[in-house]
């Protein structure tokens, strides 16, 4: 690499137009400040840049780079391309920070020190880290990676590779150090896009998220949903919340929920809501090809939460752990699916009598015996096998309600309708 007194004799003439030898960096660089950056997809972005350095003979055969995400299942996303392979865009696990693959690599050294790391890879050793050793295996001569820093400080790396005999010369690796500067912009746009995004997804569901990105975030916006409207909580919180160390306590809870949440999101439904140790999940019926198939989605996700926390509470009893309760009431109709709050804070959320009904049904739970009862509107469009349980006083109902539960809470049907499947 150049040392500072012969970089400073480079012009910017010299490093973008080639008059210092070899490519010329202008047309990599000008296509991605006036076309680059319009691309919001990274492995497109990835394959329009790899296409302009080799019309222009840059060496490189190998490019890769990734950047991180605020997501609790995602570390970052990775797009690699390959000479002859084409382009692949990839996640990564949190734990790749513990994996032999990236503790002491060249990635992480570069994330440490903010500094290029250059490797030729003729006389490799036994310390050298593995990955320059995969490298050599698959053809590589010389290999780089160089930091992509973000406004904010945060260093993200972008690894290069050429099969080239002599590897990357001087100005080669002061060429690609520019380009990675002027990449690092778009990248960072591209990767506020996706933590915005993550971020909406994990904290206001899916469906909700991509109403806020839509621009439906005044206090007032709203809309008429037709869905099914689950409401479940915990059994015996509150004596528990006394007794269980908050670890414990905090343990429980995500079990509780990530149980539920798998049930329902294979069934198309998505929660709405944590109110402490309650749920609130809709199934919008209008994303099944019936109301009945809905219902009916909804029903077997229940069925599918209890069964699998049945085999929870298996384990935790023979760790002599409390086991996990919960009751469900589910219910059908109209609902007000909007944005309220104060002029500050704001929250999406379903409003109007079904989600009333479906919280008093829940309730029942508690008296009658059943972890989950179903309204007359359910059972009427599911036509289910159910036990009729009379009419019971609901909070807040004027005249008391028809309650079922199910005949059979195993299996009430052979098929099992899902959102993709109905």
């Amino acid at each position: 690499m150049l040392d500072d007194a012969k970089k400073s004799l480079l012009t910017i003439q010299e490093l973008y137009f080639g008059e210092a030898g070899g490519w010329c960096l202008a047309t990599p660089a000008d296509w991605l400040v006036r076309e680059g950056r319009r691309i919001g997809d990274a492995a497109k972005l990835l394959d329009g840049l790899v296409e302009k350095l080799l019309t222009v003979g840059a060496p490189v055969d190998r490019v890769r780079f990734t950047y991180r995400t605020i997501n609790p299942q995602l570390f970052g996303h990775t797009v690699m391309w390959v000479r002859g392979q084409g382009t692949k865009a990839t996640t990564v696990g949190h734990y790749i920070e513990q994996s032999d693959d990236y503790i002491g690599s060249p990635i992480q050294t570069v994330q440490k020190s903010g500094v290029t790391v250059r490797r030729v890879l003729n006389d490799l050793t036994a310390a050298d880290h593995s990955v320059f050793h995969s490298m050599k295996d698959a053809g590589v001569a010389d290999y780089l990676a160089i930091p992509m820093i973000f406004s904010d400080g945060q260093i993200n790396v972008m690894t290069i590779g050429t099969y080239r005999e002599g590897g990357f010369s001087e100005t080669d690796i002061l060429k690609l150090e520019a380009l990675v500067e002027h990449m690092a912009s778009i990248v960072e746009t591209m990767a506020m896009r996706s933590v915005t995004r993550s971020l909406l997804n994990t904290y206001l569901g899916r469906r909700t998220g991509d109403r806020v990105l839509s621009g439906k975030v005044k206090r007032g916006d709203g809309e008429m949903l037709d869905a099914v409207v689950w409401f479940s909580d915990l059994r015996d919180f509150t004596p528990l919340t006394e007794t269980l160390p908050p670890k414990e306590m905090l343990a429980m809870l995500n079990m509780y929920f990530e149980t539920v949440d798998n049930a329902v999101s294979s069934h198309g439904g998505e929660i709405l809501r944590f109110i402490g140790d309650a749920m609130l999940i809709v199934f919008p019926t209008n994303e099944f090809k019936s109301v009945a198939n809905a219902c009916r989605a909804a029903i077997f996700a229940s069925i599918d939460a209890f069964n699998s926390m049945a085999t929870v509470n298996l384990m935790r009893r023979r760790h002599k752990e409390p086991e996990i309760r919960f009751g469900v009431g589910l219910h059908v109709g109209e609902v007000v699916y909007g944005n309220v709050g104060g002029r500050d804070r704001l929250d999406f959320t379903v409003m109007g009598p079904a989600v009333n009904r479906t919280a008093r049904l829940e309730g029942l739970t508690k008296t009658l015996g059943h972890s989950l009862l179903i309204s007359k509107d359910l059972v009427d469009q599911a036509d289910i096998s159910v036990v009729d349980l009379g009419l019971h006083a609901m909070k807040g109902v004027a005249e008391p309600q028809p309650v079922f539960a199910l005949n059979d809470m195993n299996d009430p049907y052979n098929g099992k309708p899902t959102a993709s499947e109905a």
